[in-house]
């Protein structure tokens, strides 16, 4: 894979009564690992959305190299684990999901090449596991790997993988192996996971929720001098 990166900047959601997302910057490069953190609530899936080309935010620009459009991320961004978007079913037998991704990134998916892929993964041992049996932070590895195969991906957006897991090394040691493989990564994370991050793990950036400057839409940014860029938010 050539370099590439996705970026956000100053990007923002709100419903009629309130801002669910506030203005937000960040970008990720293919081959590495960036971590967007905040409180729990809706302004993780509404990230994802919005980088995943799901959603028209309310404001700010979102691309992927010098291509601003929502199918080029439809195409190239994989959202993955993401609550009330793309989580599976607790109940659903890990077979059943594995079927599924197969069938998705247009691979043979019979009942053999999901036993067969388990057993070249090593997970094997967790055929007949349901998603919600499976052990901390194994639900984000399999999820990812799966996604990870889908043809044109080129970015995984993981939400909140330590819902599975506290410990991030339970997901982080396949989120390395992915963006060693050239895949870029960007995780949505709690602040306390985030703050573990910088401390262990210098190389993973992390940008919080709210930390670009708010833009509305319907002004024209050329007709103030002082009004904010897409330069200035990065």
């Amino acid at each position: 894979m050539s370099g590439s990166v996705l970026e956000a900047a100053g990007v923002w959601a709100a419903d009629d009564r309130r801002t669910l997302l506030e203005p937000t910057s960040v970008a990720v490069e293919t081959g590495e690992i960036v971590a967007a953190y905040g409180d729990p609530g809706a302004q993780h899936a509404l990230l994802a959305l919005a980088l995943g080309g799901r959603l028209v935010p309310g404001g700010g620009e979102l691309r992927i190299d010098d291509d601003y459009t929502a199918e080029a991320r439809q195409a190239q961004v994989a959202l993955v684990d993401v609550p009330g978007v793309s989580e599976p079913d607790d109940v659903l037998p890990l077979t059943t999901v594995v079927g599924e991704e197969l069938a998705m990134a247009g691979m043979p998916a019979r009942r053999t090449h999901v036993d067969h892929w388990l057993t070249s993964n090593g997970l094997r041992q967790h055929i007949d596991d349901r998603i919600e049996d499976l052990p901390a932070g194994l639900r984000t590895v399999v999820l990812a790997r799966l996604a990870s195969l889908r043809p044109g991906v080129r970015f995984l957006v993981l939400g909140m993988p330590e819902r599975s897991g506290i410990d991030p090394a339970a997901w982080l040691t396949e989120a390395t192996s992915l963006a060693d493989a050239g895949f870029g990564v960007l995780a949505t994370v709690s602040t306390g996971i985030a703050r573990h991050l910088e401390r262990d793990h210098a190389a993973i950036r992390t940008a919080p929720f709210g930390n670009a400057v708010f833009h509305d839409p319907f002004e024209d940014p050329l007709d103030d001098p002082d009004a904010p860029t897409m330069e200035d938010v990065r």
